[in-house]
């Protein structure tokens, strides 16, 4: 007799669903069938869909830019997430500059993220490198994070990496078995004019700036070799670019993400009276580029909500530079994205995260992994109107969506049920890539 059992659902498997049953023991998928076996407890999913759990391999939680901290801690923005089906989340260690101070991130950030109640990684950030980087990418690979974030921006806060060392982590990603993951805009084509109101901000960061430090990243990829994933793509023109020159590379060595904000809003919103609640970087796009967003869209590895979450008295001032840059979506990700890209998008969050950023037996609905999953109730003319995030706005508010996710299973346990919290506790993951 299995602990529970899942039955009569409509299940995701291998890109199609399918009538069939789980079976669940001890945390795991221990049978997948369309035989009935007795179980000590039956969940009746009739009329749902079941699905593999959302993994969001980009938040924010607990962020502290020096003058304001986000909102949502790893308590409340993990509670968030698992009403959206998301049942691990990747969030990032503070950047530091050498291998020396690599360990004291990591147990910092820890102490914080132990109080999530979905599971959790870190991917390491690097700041204007000034140790050894091979001894840098062992450390983080020690430590069980084989995904290393760096800026090709901020030069204005020390956080730049400048091309001469990206090419030599190009290398180490390449020798070493890592992920790079590029935070890609030209630092020379931003501009930070103390003047500029949140309108201003596509001024401020240009599309152009994303697209020509792509396509520069994009050719030390092939003239070095490695493994690169670029973070938060917003411009279709840059995913164009990419397709012409770098098609070769793409869903192979040289990974897109892109977030459901450049799918949902164009940068015209921000000429609104609360345009400042949508301020974010990189910045939203014209109707044009998200046009060729969605047009490209299967070169698209991954969706992360870059969910940094702060208030509206924090995001109402007059100046852009006093604006925190960041929204959330972590709660709403799959939905808006379902709606915007259909089926297609399944795998993007979930199979797809795990394979790039080696989250072991995630991801998928298969016997032997983690019993981590969603039931969905299918609706039609449904819009999003409630939120469970600390933020007092949400900017998807009345976005429309196609169901509503009723259920989330993490490790065999309900942690939300029938839209009633039940609680959790996560556990942190050891990460490895494919081949390690």
């Amino acid at each position: 007799m299995y602990e529970k059992a899942i039955i009569y659902g409509s299940v995701y498997i291998d890109g199609e669903f399918v009538s069939k049953h789980i079976y669940i023991q001890e945390g795991k998928i221990a049978k997948i069938s369309e035989k009935l076996y007795e179980a000590e407890e039956v969940i009746d999913a009739q009329n749902l869909e079941v699905l593999p759990g959302i993994i969001d391999p980009h938040v924010h939680f607990e962020l502290n830019l020096g003058h304001v901290i986000s909102v949502d801690d790893f308590y409340t923005g993990s509670v968030a997430a698992v009403y959206g089906g998301v049942t691990t989340i990747i969030d990032f260690l503070d950047p530091v500059d050498h291998q020396s101070e690599i360990e004291n991130a990591y147990e910092k950030r820890l102490d914080l993220a132990k109080k999530s109640v979905c599971d959790y990684s870190f991917h390491a950030t690097i700041k204007k490198p000034r140790g050894n980087l091979k001894e840098f990418v062992q450390k983080i690979k020690q430590l069980g994070m084989p995904t290393l974030k760096f800026f090709t921006t901020y030069s204005d806060s020390g956080r730049r990496t400048y091309d001469e060392q990206i090419i030599e982590l190009m290398k180490l990603s390449e020798s070493e078995n890592i992920t790079l993951l590029g935070h890609i805009e030209s630092d020379e084509l931003i501009r930070l004019d103390d003047s500029f109101l949140a309108r201003d901000l596509p001024l401020s960061r240009p599309a152009i700036s994303e697209t020509i430090e792509a396509l520069k990243l994009a050719e030390f990829l092939r003239s070095y070799g490695g493994k690169l994933y670029m973070v938060h793509l917003s411009s279709g023109r840059t995913l164009e670019a990419l397709t012409g020159t770098y098609k070769a590379l793409l869903n192979k060595s040289l990974f897109i993400e892109s977030c459901p904000q450049y799918f949902s809003f164009t940068k015209d919103i921000l000429n609104e009276d609360n345009g400042y609640l949508y301020t974010f970087a990189p910045p939203l796009r014209s109707a044009n580029e998200q046009a060729l967003l969605f047009k490209y869209s299967k070169y698209i590895d991954t969706i992360g909500t870059d969910h940094c979450a702060f208030n509206r008295e924090h995001k109402n001032k007059k100046l852009l530079k006093d604006i925190p840059l960041g929204i959330g979506g972590v709660e709403h990700s799959f939905n808006i994205m379902r709606h915007h890209l259909g089926d297609d998008v399944i795998d993007k969050m979930t199979k797809r995260v795990a394979e790039i950023h080696g989250i072991r037996n995630k991801g998928e609905l298969k016997e032997g992994y983690d019993a981590d999953l969603f039931l969905y109730e299918p609706m039609k003319a449904y819009k999003i109107s409630d939120n469970h995030a600390q933020s007092d706005y949400s900017v998807y508010e009345q976005h429309p969506i196609d169901g509503k996710v009723v259920s989330t299973m993490i490790r065999g346990e309900f942690v939300m049920r029938d839209r009633k919290f039940l609680g959790g506790k996560g556990q942190w993951l050891r990460r490895r890539l494919a081949d390690d």
